[in-house]
């Protein structure tokens, strides 16, 4: 309990102060004119003045506040490191004991690395450190332990770091000169053009530099979508750089690895990882039409609309044999540039279209034999077919059937049917998702025309026609690949004929396949991680049940069962907690996924340190302590103003606060005791004077 006095004038200040004033000046000049009885005038009127000044005494009833302490316990990844977390979790359980035992201190725990904890944002320790002390009310924070590695990458400087009102004390984790190798991507760049090279520019740092065991020069091993393309000796501590060509379209996993330094702390930030994303540039498209026909319009028109595509577009409107005497200077037809376009720029084009072309000696045989090894080579040839297929001036009957996966059996269907799609055509990305179907049946329009045709167990047949022969065929021949769809009134579905058909999407998803989009792979292994959560994904054409081998960033592996469905996708989805990339692999296939951020500055920097936190301990009188080889410190208690770390002690402040819960008022001068002593005073006075 506290006691003072207080005032509760009667009358204003200003009205007081000048009753006072007036007062003081009669007693003046009484005393001045030498009166008798001045020494009660003066009493009476200080009763007076007290009395309207009303004096209290007040009494504060009150309750002792507990101090609080502060503990920042830093579960960052970089935690994982040797022993720290080991260290971490015996010092936190020991400090946790030692201070619930002191009674007028309360111990608050937090810990940093949540926002961070995939090392995305480094460690937020500051960060969580002003999130308690914002909880901690004003007047009784004792002092703050942070127990970390000391990589603390909010850490404040200048001015800033003397913004906490008490000591912050540092326990670091580590060991003491440790030593460690850092890589560093310097510039990588986001997109690159598909078959052309890209440069990643990095550098390799040692920590110390001049550590035992330091290298000049260090090994490196690339990879590009888990696969080893090169391997090289390069500099430490310089600039280097390496290109490499994207393969693909889409995103391309590209790894840096350095080996290792003698007794380095950790290997976690040997390795880099970037993805770049490929794109493709405009891709060239040859449609050569054989002869006009109802249909021909619809496959320019669709590769046409698509701005991704440069077209060339010939159609043979007038063969070398046709001699109708007409004067040269009235055609207006312009001559076919073949060798310009089937030997000098072959392999300029991503795909070549042949649309019911038939031979007619335009194209000599050794051009055919070109084309073949063009799609053995890594191209694409696309053949929409008509009657002439199966006649003697098929482009089968040329150097190209070495590629061709279906054979014309010289027969032409000419009726109504409606492609049905096959087992494979139901799991393959081309079809799987556009099958329109009723009671099993398909309820897309009929078409009118079919060239039979044997495939002889040669590529894929994505959809039956007339008699289950083959309508469309996919297959890979060499590098390259090759696409046959056996009829030529596939434009019905563009007219919307008996409600039409995906003709569009179908000739898209054609083109695409054929020129290798990785969406479209029939044989395929993806992972994605997103919110915590690895969903693997593997698609083929083969039914049966399906595993994969997911071996996480510390090397950890595991055996995973994938659900599938009828459309050639087997799913799972995995929590995963630990950053880093995890490698997801079949068998056949391997992909990557990036948990948290690819190249995180949590992992940058490894090595326990002082330097970070030193102005934050240094500006709020707190101490560092190496729990690696030092016993824990004594913990005292220090008052307001004196030190708050010494050697083999830390101090938390005793601040001494308190609640007031109650106020007790008593007034110190009654108005009855002040009407006595004012007419007691008054009459002494006029008693004395009169005499």
């Amino acid at each position: 309990m506290s006691s003072s006095i207080a005032f509760a004038p009667l009358l204003p200040w200003p009205a007081i102060i000048g009753l006072a004033t007036v007062a003081a000046f009669l007693l003046l000049f009484a005393a001045f004119r030498r009166a008798r009885g001045i020494l009660w005038r003066t009493i009476a009127f200080t009763v007076l003045t007290l009395a309207l000044l009303n004096p209290r005494l007040v009494q504060e009833e009150t309750d002792a506040q507990p101090d609080v302490a502060v503990i920042i316990a830093d579960t960052s990844p970089s935690q994982s490191v040797g022993e720290r977390r080991a260290r971490l979790t015996a010092a936190r359980e020991d400090l946790e004991e030692r201070l619930a035992g002191v009674d007028d201190l309360e111990v608050r725990v937090r810990e940093a690395g949540g926002a961070g904890a995939d090392g995305s944002e480094g460690t937020p320790l500051m960060s969580a450190l002003n999130k308690a002390l914002a909880e901690v009310p004003a007047g009784r924070f004792a002092g703050a332990i942070l127990i970390t590695d000391g990589q603390a990458h909010d850490a404040p400087e200048g001015e800033a770091a003397a913004t906490v009102q008490g000591p912050v004390h540092v326990f670091l984790t580590g060991d003491r000169g440790e030593r460690d190798r850092q890589l560093i991507i310097e510039t990588v760049p986001s997109y690159g053009i598909v078959d052309k090279e890209i440069s990643i520019a990095y550098r390799i740092e040692d920590h110390p530099a001049d550590a035992e065991g330091a290298a000049g020069t260090a090994r490196i091993e690339l990879r590009r979508d888990g696969e080893v393309i090169a391997e090289d000796m390069v500099p430490v501590g310089v600039r280097n750089q390496i290109s490499m060509p994207l393969e693909h379209a889409g995103p391309t996993v590209v790894e840096i690895e350095v080996e290792a330094m003698e007794e380095e702390l950790s290997t976690l930030n040997n390795r880099a990882v970037v993805n770049v994303n490929g794109v493709r540039d405009r891709l060239r498209v040859l449609l050569v039409s054989g002869q006009p026909h109802a249909g021909e319009r619809t496959w320019r028109n669709l590769l046409k609309s698509d701005p991704a595509v440069d077209l060339v577009h010939f159609t043979i409107l007038r063969p070398p044999e046709k001699d109708d005497f007409t004067p040269l200077r009235e055609l207006a037809l312009i001559a076919f540039p073949v060798q310009e376009l089937f030997e000098e720029k072959l392999y300029d084009f991503d795909l070549i279209v042949f649309d019911r072309y038939i031979v007619r000696d335009v194209l000599p045989p050794t051009y055919f034999e070109n084309i073949g090894n063009y799609v053995r080579e890594g191209g694409a040839v696309l053949l929409a077919v008509g009657p002439e297929f199966a006649g003697m001036r098929s482009l089968y009957r040329t150097p190209l059937s070495n590629v061709l996966p279906a054979e014309p059996s010289g027969e032409v269907h000419e009726g109504g049917f409606r492609p049905l799609a096959t087992d494979d055509g139901r799991r393959h990305p081309v079809t799987s998702d556009l099958i329109r179907e009723r009671d099993g049946e398909p309820t897309w329009g009929r078409w009118f025309r079919q060239i039979e045709a044997t495939t002889a167990g040669r590529g894929v047949v994505l959809l039956n026609g007339y008699g289950s022969a083959p309508v469309m065929i996919l297959d890979r021949v060499g590098e390259g690949r090759v696409a046959q769809v056996m009829s030529d009134h596939i434009w019905l579905w563009a007219r919307g004929y008996e409600g039409g058909g995906p003709h569009a999407e179908v000739i898209r998803r054609l083109a695409h396949w054929l020129m290798k989009e990785p969406d479209l792979e029939e044989e395929a292994l993806r992972a994605v991680a997103r919110d915590g959560r690895l969903t693997i994904e593997r698609r083929s054409l083969d039914p049966g049940a399906a595993s994969v081998i997911v071996t996480s960033p510390s090397g950890a592996t595991e055996t995973i069962d994938l659900s599938a469905d009828a459309n050639g996708l087997a799913t799972v989805t995995l929590p995963v907690t630990e950053p880093g990339l995890y490698r997801v692999e079949d068998g056949e296939r391997v992909t990557l996924a990036a948990v948290g951020a690819l190249n995180a500055p949590e992992l940058a920097d490894l090595r326990g340190t002082e330097d970070r936190l030193a102005p934050l301990v240094e500006a709020s009188g707190g101490g560092f302590t190496w729990l690696a080889d030092e016993t824990l410190p004594q913990i005292r208690r220090t008052q307001p103003g004196r030190d708050t770390a010494g050697r083999g002690w830390i101090g938390l402040v005793r601040n001494g606060a308190e609640l007031v819960t109650g106020i007790n008022q008593a007034t110190l001068l009654p108005w009855v005791l002040a009407l006595l002593l004012m007419l007691g005073g008054l009459t002494i006075a006029w008693w004395r004077e009169g005499r």
